[in-house]
């Protein structure tokens, strides 16, 4: 399998799609070429009842302040990036309020079949740092359905919980998803843990259908060290809990060939993540992943 070198990944990482974007024809043009053309591959998420593929495109790479590297590529080329990790079968968007990327993503869905694809968004339940201010549920669910052009959500989160508490602070939003699913607004409820003790408690929650947690190899950008955060995976994936990872590449500061590797190895051979979320920027990365990803996942 031909790498991607290091100072090109960063460089695309900070970059984008500059000068790597490809017309309608497909690959010509690009100097990396796959070995294969190889599809991400569908799994269970958890005990869930749902499928999904094994790799989700990221839309929240440096996500603030409704904005995100994603949003900043802007429609034509986040649309070109969407449609090659639909080829390559990575027919999964992970977005959410904060990233400003419902509507670029509701663009994206407009080209393909709805029922191909799992939406996956997040809901900032409490007050952020004076520039995020939460809204009623009922409001915040159609104003994402309308921005992301869809009558529902595959799975919708609780962005960011940051304690052991949310279970009692976050008790009237979890009510009101519980009511979304059963009308079928949402199909799968859960959270993104940032904190430990939110994702000790969410491995054993009966309310939490999936979980999104922090995790590599290397311990960068995580909420305790790699054997902690796994042990308490196992104890999600144990009780039926679809598991997703994040922040494989630890935000950014796993980019060498060997890096990505040992982080892919260790996230994939664990059995104890389902699927993984990573904030694509250029074709280039998208196929060097999923080359890596599926050699993984079939040795």
């Amino acid at each position: 399998m031909k790498n991607i070198d290091r100072r090109k990944f960063i460089q695309e990482s900070a970059l984008g799609l500059a000068g790597t974007m490809v017309a309608t024809s497909g690959l010509a043009g690009l100097s990396f070429k796959p070995v294969s053309k190889v599809k991400i591959d569908i799994v269970n998420l958890g005990e869930t009842g749902m499928k999904v593929p094994r790799l989700a495109l990221g839309t929240g790479s440096k996500g603030w302040k409704h904005t995100s590297n994603q949003k900043e590529l802007g429609e034509e080329k986040f649309a070109q990036l969407a449609q090659h990790a639909y080829d390559r079968g990575a027919r999964f968007f992970e977005t959410a309020d904060m990233y400003g990327t419902h509507e670029l993503v509701g663009k994206a869905l407009k080209k393909v079949p709805r029922e191909n694809v799992t939406v996956l968004s997040k809901i900032m339940v409490y007050q952020h740092q004076g520039w995020y201010t939460p809204e009623p549920f009922q409001k915040s669910i159609d104003r994402f359905r309308k921005e992301l052009g869809t009558d529902y959500i595959d799975i919708l989160l609780l962005h960011c919980m940051v304690n052991s508490e949310w279970t009692d602070e976050y008790k009237r939003y979890m009510d009101a998803y519980s009511e979304a699913k059963q009308k079928g607004i949402i199909k799968k409820v859960g959270l993104s843990c940032h904190d430990i003790g939110a994702l000790k408690v969410a491995a054993e929650s009966p309310w939490a259908d999936v979980v999104q947690a922090r995790i590599n190899n290397n311990g960068a950008r995580m909420d305790g060290s790699p054997a902690d955060i796994m042990q308490v995976l196992q104890k999600a994936k144990e009780n039926g809990k679809g598991v997703i990872g994040m922040k494989i590449f630890g935000c950014g500061e796993l980019v060498t060939d060997e890096q990505r590797q040992q982080s892919l190895n260790y996230v994939v051979k664990s059995k104890n993540v389902d699927c993984m979320t990573i904030g694509f920027e250029s074709i280039k990365q998208i196929d060097d992943t999923i080359e890596r990803i599926m050699q993984l996942a079939g040795s």
